[in-house]
């Protein structure tokens, strides 16, 4: 399934149910007193959460969601049924937005309901009414309508650590290394069209598509997935040690997450040679320095064709992620 991250859709929580006019039948009485039920609830819209990020693929081509009516009373004082809900399944990390009710929900865990759209309430029956002085009412109250309106899904992922940096740095192949996950791997930009997730005890790992110059300003991806950066904890930017002149390439996605703004530069920064099994232990030595020194931060060297070097960076990172 496709990967969406922002649709819009139109939903509409259930109308309550009539009240209505009854009268009890009781022996020897011709009418006896008020028996009409009160309506039954509205379903609500409700958001749930789910671990899967082409969720928001399901409202492409559906776009009308509806909850249940409740039902209108009935005699003898029975209320009728409440209204089913309508359970629109989302991506853990979705903003719904209802412009016309001004309303924003964020869905941050999974399996967890959400109420977006509230039901209308039932409509009052007679039996409601009765009071003493007021013995035989005839009086009853329709139903209210539920909250409508047209919602706009975005879908910003929710990950501890984000793995960034320029197409090809080998951030793919460095997620499933470390998480098994399945992502598409090959030596051309853009490898990565839609991001991709893995678990590392316990902790989420995003691998981000791949920044170009201009990203922030619409080029290539544009800010499509930069914006799933704002709310990843730690950034694990790759620098691959094939690239001409990896200073370069590091502050060029620098110069990308300061134009798109939003607190990106603020977020803690994990910077990591990659591929180091295509250069020596002295033009490694030479590079780290290089980086350190632009950068102002500690660098670390991972391949993932060493094993070990793997396993200690893959320890490292949980140490630092520990610690958040």
């Amino acid at each position: 399934m496709a990967f969406i991250d922002s649709v819009t859709i139109h939903a509409t929580a259930g109308k309550g149910g009539n009240g209505l006019v009854r009268w009890l039948h009781e022996k020897g009485r011709p009418r006896g007193g008020p028996g009409g039920g009160d309506g039954g609830r509205g379903g609500d819209v409700v958001l749930v959460g789910v671990r899967d990020l082409a969720a928001l693929a399901t409202y492409r081509y559906t776009k009308k969601f509806a909850a249940e009516n409740g039902q209108s009373g009935d005699g003898n004082r029975r209320h009728g049924a409440a209204g089913a809900p309508v359970l629109l399944r989302v991506p853990v990390g979705t903003i719904a937005h209802v412009p016309a009710l001004g309303r924003k929900v964020e869905v941050i865990h999974e399996d967890t309901p959400y109420v977006l759209l509230t039901g209308g309430a039932g409509g009052f029956g007679n039996a409601h009414f009765k009071s003493a002085t007021h013995q035989n009412p005839f009086e009853a109250t329709p139903g209210q309508f539920g909250e409508a309106g047209s919602v706009d899904f975005e879908l910003k992922l929710i990950a501890d650590a984000g793995l960034i940096g320029l197409p090809n740095a080998g951030k793919s192949s460095l997620l499933n290394a470390l998480t098994r996950a399945k992502s598409k791997i090959g030596a051309y930009p853009f490898t990565t069209l839609e991001p991709n997730l893995g678990a590392l005890y316990g902790n989420i790992l995003a691998d981000i598509p791949g920044l170009i110059e201009g990203a922030s300003g619409g080029k290539g991806l544009g800010t499509r997935f930069l914006k799933h950066i704002e709310r990843t904890t730690l950034l694990v930017h790759l620098v691959s040690a094939e690239h001409d002149d990896p200073v370069a390439a590091y502050q060029e996605v620098r110069k990308e997450l300061a134009g798109f703004g939003r607190g990106l530069t603020e977020k803690t920064e994990l910077v990591v040679v990659s591929k180091t099994d295509v250069c020596s232990s002295s033009v490694l030595s030479t590079l780290k320095k290089k980086l350190e020194t632009a950068s102002g931060k500690e660098v670390l060297t991972v391949s993932t064709k060493d094993e070990s070097l793997l396993k200690a960076f893959s320890d490292r990172l949980m140490q630092i992620l520990s610690k958040k």
